[in-house]
């Protein structure tokens, strides 16, 4: 099978918004394939105009798609059905750049040559249409089998996106619409995160300050203002990394876990206009660390060992964060910046055994007590 994908626009931490449904255009390409001339302008009634945004847009689309060259935006105005004709120049830009950004927001690269007399705009195919792509079936079985399985996951905020994207990949796949497996990206309340991440992300894309209630791993709870940067998806938590407009003036972004948020609300105010630039070089990537990295704790150096025949998993295990250091007999200490001890010592349980903490003292006790407790609570 071959599928010719497209690409959404993305920036790190930055996810596409879901897809529109439109209706069929007046201008179709269809009519003019074949032709040497540019285009004409498309048939419509003396004095009307399309008053559908969306129909508007596919008209755009499919006119820079069937452009033999750059054109002008007058061009566009008079043979583009949807923009109308009594509407003056200055109305019209507006409602041409609105529909350029639009266009950009779904993937369609269009270029804009300023030193050209009137400017001169025109669609760049090749950062618009991915390479053809070629699937074997039995890819196309994994594909769907993974997508249905993610769509069908409460926490995962993008399914309505993956459904129309598997429709497009796999249409003639036999299948009753059940996955072999699940997915569960979220371990913790997976409705309230993926509708809180769906919100989030939109907000992220837009740069639209968020607000929301927010309580921190000692418990203390407060509405916060956030200029979200980006989100990343962590041990079965998805984090919000953002700037705190009221305590963080001269801090850097700090972390937060959807499962902690509530009531998540997006400044819906002039949705086009954004609210904040993302910090020049922002890569939402740095932030990702590991779960007793996060939390309202004070930061602390944690000490840990890897045991001499548990060494080797030391490099996947820290994922490169802190200092490992070898000692003689073939272990492995490792230092690394953590704020909530209690998930530290459940990181130890669950990645264990091999592998001990050796300091702060609180850090070795509470491991030490939450083993006895366990320990206890099977005796029985």
């Amino acid at each position: 099978m071959v599928y010719k994908s497209h690409p959404l626009s993305s920036s790190p931490g930055v996810f596409a918004h879901p897809a529109r449904r439109v209706r069929t255009a007046r201008y179709n390409r269809a009519t003019h394939r074949g032709r040497s001339a540019r285009p004409t302008r498309p048939c419509r009634t003396e004095g009307t105009a399309v008053a559908d945004a969306l129909e508007r847009l596919v008209n755009l689309a499919l006119y820079f798609a069937d452009a033999k060259g750059p054109v002008t935006a007058e061009q566009i105005r008079t043979e583009v059905a949807g923009y109308p004709r009594a509407q003056d120049e200055a109305a019209f830009l507006r409602m041409f750049e609105r529909d350029k950004e639009d266009l950009r927001a779904a993937g369609l690269a269009i270029t804009h040559d300023q030193e050209a007399p009137g400017g001169l705009y025109a669609l760049d195919p090749s950062a618009t249409f991915a390479a053809e792509v070629r699937f074997t079936r039995a890819e196309l079985a994994a594909l769907h089998a993974i997508g249905v399985a993610l769509a069908g996951d409460p926490a995962f905020p993008f399914a309505d996106d993956l459904r129309l994207a598997l429709a497009k990949v796999v249409p003639d796949l036999d299948a009753d619409g059940t996955a072999p497996a699940a997915a569960r990206l979220a371990d913790e309340d997976p409705e309230a995160q993926g509708a809180s991440v769906a919100l989030l992300a939109a907000a992220v894309e837009a740069r639209k300050t968020v607000w929301f209630g927010y309580t921190n791993a000692l418990g203390e709870s407060r509405s916060r203002e956030v200029e979200p940067y980006g989100l990343f998806l962590r041990d079965g938590r998805w984090y919000l990394v953002g700037h705190d407009t009221a305590t963080d003036a001269a801090g850097g972004p700090r972390v937060y876990a959807a499962a902690r948020m509530r009531a998540p609300e997006a400044n819906a105010k002039q949705p086009k206009s954004p609210d904040f630039e993302r910090p020049e070089g922002f890569d939402v990537r740095s932030f990702v660390g590991l779960p007793f990295q996060y939390g309202g704790g004070e930061p602390f150096e944690a000490h840990l060992t890897f045991s001499p025949s548990d060494a080797w998993r030391a490099p996947a295990l820290t994922g490169g964060a802190g200092t490992l250091d070898a000692a003689a007999d073939g272990s492995l200490a490792w230092s690394i910046p953590a704020r909530d001890p209690r998930r530290l010592a459940q990181w130890v349980v669950e990645n264990g055994p091999g592998i001990a903490i050796a300091g702060p003292p609180e850090a070795v006790a509470m491991l030490r007590d939450g083993l006895a407790e366990a320990v206890s609570a099977h005796a029985g």
